[in-house]
């Protein structure tokens, strides 16, 4: 979970090849509306995420397994709807500067988030800090150590 840029996408699927899970794409699930709203640099509102994360939560729900979400949860109250529906759910938070957020996202082409819209992510992240299950780690670390270091604290295999 974070903001955009901080590699969610690339960390979750990393973390899910590794441990053999299904991967769920937080973004492939916004609705027509809101992909339309973010393309023309309007932040999404509480309300916009209602639905998604309505499905996001089934989709957990639903799952046999294990699971990776790839999702910003940016909220106290999104991650605790996420975890109503999947009970000892973990999150691993993607750390990074508003500056470095803007400079990932700016670099990548053909996405749907436009660098306007960093600024808004910031203001809306509730930062998981302190709440149980969660893993904060520095997004600007390289992928390949982060992978590694997530999986071993999702296994229970962290060294100390």
């Amino acid at each position: 979970m974070g903001v955009a840029g901080c590699g969610k996408s690339s960390l979750g699927a990393a973390c899910a090849s590794a441990l053999g899970m299904a991967l769920v794409e937080g973004d492939a699930f916004h609705s027509q509306t809101s992909l339309q709203k973010m393309q023309s640099g309007v932040p999404l509102s509480d309300a916009d995420r209602t639905e998604w994360l309505a499905v996001l939560a089934r989709r957990l729900a639903e799952s046999s397994g294990g699971t990776v979400l790839a999702c910003s949860a940016l909220r106290r109250a999104y991650r605790d709807q996420l975890r109503r529906a999947s009970p000892g759910l973990r999150f691993v938070f993607l750390e990074l500067s508003e500056s470095d957020a803007r400079a990932r996202v700016a670099a990548r082409l053909g996405h749907v988030f436009p660098v306007s819209l960093v600024a808004s992510q910031f203001a809306t992240l509730e930062s998981p800090r302190g709440e149980p299950g969660v893993l904060t780690v520095d997004a600007l670390r390289p992928l390949e150590a982060l992978s590694a270091d997530v999986c071993a604290w999702l296994t229970g295999t962290e060294k100390e």
